[in-house]
């Protein structure tokens, strides 16, 4: 059985969650409290398993893989039903794009280990001008692209990015009603049980009062 080495917030662990959830795919969960003693990331157990000191990490096939991205492309390639990733060629361009856009663009940005390089005073601000920044044009690319969902009308890797990040952004109280398209492929999104059961009020480590 594959083990999924995660943190109940992380939104990188979550866009694996859904992927997993999609897939039909079984696992174990192994929480790796990001704050917890410092960082449980930081053991020395666990960075033998990621020298990067980074969730995910997934454990599947006899191999360790690590980065939501690489990881996805895995699953998607070992086990392509449903698709992730559309047959069509432009289609799978503008997925990519915004997967990345997403997941090197936005994400690292308001990630724990820069907000504490920025300081406690400064975090917020921070924060929410580097999500603000990225939502601003990727709102203008959900216009030319989404149908249903981010790239028309089937869920794919877009989308298991996409919410994840709306998390952060409203955790970080960025005002999400100034990104429509954003807001209305989200709450789409949100509805469909596979992006119900990972979320992360509903995982093994949710502290209680998170819980839903």
């Amino acid at each position: 059985q594959p083990i999924l080495y995660s943190y109940f917030r992380s939104s990188c662990s979550w866009r694996v969650r859904i992927a997993l959830a999609l897939k039909g795919i079984d696992y174990e969960t192994v929480p790796i409290n990001l704050i917890k003693d410092g960082g449980q990331q930081f053991s020395k157990d666990f960075q033998a398993l990621n020298p990067m000191k980074q969730v995910p990490a997934l454990k599947i096939d006899g191999i360790t893989i690590h980065q939501s991205l690489a990881i996805i492309e895995y699953l998607e390639e070992t086990r392509p039903t449903p698709r992730l990733l559309p047959q069509d060629p432009k289609k799978r361009a503008s997925v990519r794009m915004i997967s990345d856009l997403i997941a090197g663009g936005i994400q690292p940005l308001q990630n724990l280990s820069v907000l504490k390089q920025v300081g406690e005073e400064f975090q917020l601000t921070w924060a929410q001008n580097a999500i603000i920044s990225g939502f601003n044009a990727l709102e203008q690319i959900l216009q030319s692209t989404a149908g249903t969902y981010c790239v028309g009308d089937e869920v794919t890797m877009a989308d298991l990015c996409l919410v994840p990040q709306v998390a952060n952004a409203e955790r970080f109280k960025v005002d999400c009603t100034l990104y429509p398209t954003i807001s209305s492929i989200n709450k789409r999104l949100l509805v469909l049980e596979a992006f119900q059961v990972t979320h992360p009020c509903r995982q093994p480590d949710t502290p209680t009062e998170l819980r839903a």
